[in-house]
């Protein structure tokens, strides 16, 4: 006899031992055979679904420069989440009411005011060499749209070097063109200034455990535009070497150093939990997304907003393709490019999967946005993108695409390969946890 015969013998045996098993017992052996299978599979998603660490306390500091020029002592960063977290759980509290019984969650607890119009949260992860050119070309777009960065009301009491300097010409050329005396024109706003609620920005630089001088660029940038009224430059990648860089006041840049590497996700999401801005875009350290094209999110996100203010804005690349932009790209870059776009189609709901670019590291919300997305953040590396916009489009909050200039910039830390399985496992975990109830809002 053969090992064929022989297995062909014991699996016979096999199945007429399960043909004599009661029908109902064999019934109930198979489902609880899936149960069994399901609920190991739910209870491994416990094990291997991220969870993100609380901060540590020197994470929720930050320094900046003074205005002597020296660098301050580590400041505690303001923190709405925190105060939003308390609010949310009394309100949800007091719902419950003597009953006891436990109430649903409290929708739609508000966040405290905006300070400022826009805070800009920068992730940089050993960003010494890159991070001073986007910070020039950063400032120089927002002290022109934005004004000074302490906004109108401290602006009123102490107006910085740039804003008297504008004030002054605008007097000037008023005065040339007849438009009354120096005396009359000198009390009205500088012209071109923008409107109290539109004033007002702070720069967020999260060093995600650097290991460079990151943080010292950092603040090196920052003091040299604070004690020059007209400092040198520096070039980045849109603008070139040449000119007079943008006056800034102190405390407009503010460095917060995570004492471990968290992921992109991580510093993105870090950032945005002490945001002051009326609106909060994230860029990256390497400025290859074109700052000026910020103007083109704001005024997107107004479109998009609902009646209580809440809208996102995504700077999209998808219009670049076929250009020499994208060419140019590393044919696994692109492979990733289009594999990934199309498991987002396969992975994600529909008003998320309808997004043709979601990485592109140049997203914008408004501040009554953010309580809907950042308290309920899980993923820290790559795929950090995608569950926010998830997440936004969950609490039935429009999303719109905008095309922006992008250019490649040399340093990319992408690893295409691991990077790319990591991107795909991410995706999967991320979907089913969120579709099982591992991920939940509470």
């Amino acid at each position: 006899m053969d090992s064929a015969d022989t297995m062909g013998e014991v699996l016979w045996r096999a199945l007429e031992r399960i043909d004599a098993v009661p029908r109902p017992l064999l019934a109930t052996l198979l489902l609880g055979s899936i149960v069994g299978f399901v609920a190991m599979i739910y209870f491994a998603l416990f094990l291997i679904a991220p969870v993100p660490r609380e901060p540590f306390r020197s994470e929720k500091s930050f320094r900046t420069i003074l205005p002597n020029g020296d660098t301050s002592d580590p400041a505690p960063l303001p923190c709405w989440l925190d105060r939003w977290r308390a609010q949310h759980a009394l309100a949800t509290k007091k719902r419950s009411g003597a009953s006891g019984k436990k109430a649903a969650p409290v929708e739609d607890t508000p966040i405290e005011a905006a300070e400022v119009f826009m805070t800009v949260v920068v992730p940089a992860f050993n960003e010494e060499q890159r991070l001073p050119g986007m910070l020039e070309e950063a400032v120089d777009f927002l002290v022109r749209e934005y004004g000074d960065a302490h906004g109108a009301a401290v602006e009123a009491r102490a107006p910085s070097t740039a804003a008297t300097a504008k004030k002054e010409k605008a007097i000037a050329n008023g005065a040339a063109a007849g438009g009354g005396s120096a005396a009359t024109t000198s009390t009205a706003a500088p012209s071109g200034a923008a409107e109290p609620a539109n004033t007002g920005w702070e720069i967020l630089v999260v060093s995600d455990g650097s290991t460079d001088g990151t943080v010292s660029a950092a603040l090196s940038f920052a003091r040299s535009h604070q004690l020059s009224a007209y400092p040198i430059a520096v070039p980045g990648p849109w603008k070139g070497r040449g000119g007079s860089g943008k006056h800034i006041p102190h405390g407009s840049i503010r460095v917060v150093e995570l004492a471990q590497n968290r992921g992109k996700g991580g510093a993105v999401t870090h950032g945005m939990r002490h945001a002051r801005g009326k609106y909060v875009v994230f860029a990256d350290a390497d400025g290859a997304s074109r700052f000026d094209d910020l103007g083109k999110l704001v005024d997107s996100c107004k479109e998009v907003e609902d009646a209580k203010g809440k809208g996102v804005a995504v700077g999209s690349r998808a219009h670049l393709v076929g250009s020499e932009a994208v060419v140019k790209r590393s044919k696994l870059r692109n492979f990733l490019m289009h594999g990934f776009h199309f498991l987002l189609w396969l992975l994600t709901p529909p008003a998320t999967a309808r997004i043709r670019d979601t990485q592109c590291g140049f997203k914008l919300f408004s501040r009554a946005s953010l309580p809907d997305v950042v308290p309920y953040m899980h993923s820290e590396g790559w795929i950090f993108d995608v569950e926010m916009l998830m997440l936004a489009e969950s609490a039935g909050i429009r999303v719109a695409e905008v095309p922006i200039g992008w250019k490649e910039v040399q340093g990319s830390k992408l690893n295409v390969l691991k990077d790319s399985i990591a991107m795909f496992w991410g995706l999967a975990v991320l979907r089913v946890a969120w579709g099982t109830g591992v991920y939940k809002r509470s």
